[in-house]
């Protein structure tokens, strides 16, 4: 499907689990596509959760364009996609992440589109060869935990246990994460189930005491 956005369309390709306890949106880095082997292992690996996955091509890449431009409309554009996904399936937790750059997105767009995680995928921590550039606060100032999945071997960096809620890196991995996908969605699958089983225990709570 596509979806409008002030950015021009954002195409979205969606994998609805039978009976969906959470929506995960997900999207590539600044140069790649959604079809990349590390994102296909965590659409297969958190539809066998009960998600319901949407891989979101930007409207930069759409366009054809290799670099997103600033980061305020990227966001902007992010954000207008998100809402439209969650119009679409109301009533869903929203989980929110990408590989790269589209883990910054992700990040950065957190507390404003209402998820209550995110994965970040390859994280670039800082420019190769350019450490004293550091996003690490991206990853900090998200407002919701992060989960972050790097390798040891990844010339952007590897953010440190403190930056994030979770931090795995993954011995011989560079920052395509191609050596072992299947692990990858594993480690995601895992960790978003334990969001959405205490989301779930929150709303019954709250039931019991309404």
């Amino acid at each position: 499907m596509e979806i409008a956005t002030a950015r021009g369309p954002a195409r979205v390709d969606i994998d609805e689990a039978a009976e969906a306890r959470l929506l995960f949106v997900l999207t590539h880095g600044a140069g790649g596509g959604v079809e990349s082997a590390d994102l296909l292992a965590v659409r297969d690996a958190v539809r066998a959760i009960g998600g319901t996955v949407a891989r979101v091509v930007q409207p930069f890449r759409v366009a054809g364009a290799r670099a997103p431009g600033s980061a305020a409309r990227q966001d902007e554009a992010w954000l207008a996609v998100v809402a439209a996904l969650r119009d679409r399936y109301p009533g869903l937790p929203l989980v929110q992440g990408g590989r790269s750059n589209g883990a910054r997105v992700a990040c950065r767009t957190a507390r404003a589109a209402g998820a209550i995680g995110v994965v970040a995928l390859a994280f670039p921590l800082h420019p190769p060869g350019r450490p004293e550039r550091s996003r690490a606060a991206e990853l900090r100032e998200a407002g919701v935990d992060v989960l972050v999945v790097n390798g040891d071997r990844d010339p952007f960096g590897v953010p440190d246990a403190a930056d994030a809620a979770r931090v795995v890196v993954l011995p011989g991995e560079g920052h395509e994460l191609t050596r072992n996908p299947v692990r990858v969605g594993e480690i995601v699958a895992e960790w978003v189930d334990g969001l959405a089983g205490v989301t779930a225990a929150g709303r019954a709570a709250a039931g019991d005491h309404g």
